[in-house]
């Protein structure tokens, strides 16, 4: 355990490292501005977080500051970030004026299981001593497709939209699109079981 984290905190002073831990201080931000409605700063800070993503990447490779610790803190960003943006959908639509839209509200818990069962397995697996199983092209489409979609949903969706009075998304349209999001959540989800099993396995024959 302690040569685990000693990996982790080695050469972990990086300028993407920070940019992860910014991205993480920005989500309560978002979730409080979406909760009272203000939903273009919403979007705002979401880009931001985004930008923040998308640099930190960039710079590890560019200037060679790729960490132990930054290869975790990247995922755990983007499920507390699935996270968050899953639980606040799914109050705001749970209250939705769209009848068809507060039935299927509870899609959004599909993402908050998910994420929440990753987190969590990730914590236990690096209690024992292994490392959590690094992104494929499957989670990585999952989460491109995440994204996209629910960008969407806050420009056009049903009640939260900001662009809301230009074009609104039908009810089964929105659902439709959180479905394939949530297909693809699935799949990626099991795309990290044989890693998962690999590590166990090996460990067990040590």
């Amino acid at each position: 355990m302690k040569a685990i984290l000693k990996e982790y905190f080695t050469g972990c002073l990086t300028i993407p490292n920070l940019l992860s831990l910014i991205r993480i201080a920005l989500i309560p931000v978002f979730a409080v501005l979406f909760n009272d409605g203000s939903y273009l700063w919403a979007v705002i800070v979401l880009a931001i977080s985004g930008l923040t993503d998308f640099f930190d990447g960039k710079i590890a490779r560019k200037f060679n500051q790729i960490s132990a610790l930054g290869k975790l803190l990247d995922p755990i960003a983007d499920k507390l970030s699935q996270i968050t943006i899953a639980v606040v959908f799914y109050l705001a639509f749970s209250n939705s004026s769209d009848e068809t839209v507060k039935t299927f509200s509870w899609i959004f818990l599909i993402f908050l299981v998910k994420e929440a069962v990753m987190v969590v397995g990730g914590a236990i697996m690096i209690a024992f001593g292994l490392k959590p199983v690094a992104a494929e092209m499957p989670g990585k489409i999952a989460t491109f497709a995440f994204y996209v979609i629910m960008c969407v949903i806050m420009a056009f969706g049903p009640d939260i939209g900001i662009l809301g009075n230009v074009f609104t998304l039908p009810a089964a349209v929105m659902i439709a699109l959180v479905c394939i999001s949530v297909v693809l959540t699935i799949i990626a989800f099991l795309s990290y079981m044989p890693g998962v099993f690999q590590q166990v396995k090996e460990r067990s024959k040590k």
